[in-house]
């Protein structure tokens, strides 16, 4: 069964997560919350830990992964950003936003899009999270806890518990974190493609 971390939602113990990030570094896979709804994420390097968020979202290689980013400088380091990207980037950060890039020769093929070699990069705006990737000092390979058949993406600890207890190694409880989806923009072709209206709003990315 998943180990289970009770967080303050507002100020994680730094002890919890300090152990919460060492577990990521070993390989474990975690459900945590973020500022639209909970993710499955984990280290980045690890080959076999993608193949179980996809067979637990029941998703294939073209499924976009997000890369959960500390700061907009940890997003220049695994995607190609230019001046006018970084502005938005800047004005739409942090918060609940995923941004479809080019990624860099920083990130493993294998968590990229087969033939569009793009990659969704976030900055998230959750006192747990944020203190996770400050403790890991790099970024989360991520994707939204959405189950096939599922319309919504899972928002609760105890449910998440239920559903996932034996199909994840952590689940960071921090009580109810909403339950919406990202905004997702394209920004890999050289414009602003809308993707998906989420709980993000529109207006700080112009459109």
């Amino acid at each position: 069964m998943a180990q289970r971390f009770e967080l303050h939602p507002q100020h994680p113990q730094p002890r919890l997560i300090a152990q919460a990030a060492e577990l990521i570094r070993r390989g474990a896979l975690a459900a945590f919350p973020t500022d639209s709804a909970y993710a499955l994420g984990g280290h980045l390097g690890d080959a076999a830990l993608l193949e179980r968020i996809r067979h637990i979202r029941g998703v294939d290689e073209r499924h976009h992964f997000t890369l959960l980013c500390r700061d907009l400088s940890q997003i220049a380091t695994y995607a190609r950003v230019d001046n006018t990207q970084y502005r938005l980037l800047k004005a739409a950060t942090p918060g609940p936003y995923t941004f479809i890039l080019e990624g860099t020769k920083e990130l493993p093929r294998r968590v990229l899009h087969p033939k569009r070699k793009t990659i969704g990069l976030r900055v998230p705006d959750h006192p747990v999270v944020r203190a996770l990737l400050e403790a890991l000092q790099e970024p989360i390979l991520s994707s939204t806890l959405i189950l096939p058949g599922d319309e919504e993406p899972l928002c609760d600890a105890d449910e998440i518990a239920e559903r996932l207890g034996r199909a994840v190694d952590l689940i960071l409880d921090a009580g109810f974190c909403g339950c919406g989806l990202t905004t997702v923009v394209n920004l890999s072709a050289g414009g602003v493609e809308l993707v998906r209206a989420g709980v993000g709003p529109l207006a700080p990315l112009g459109l």
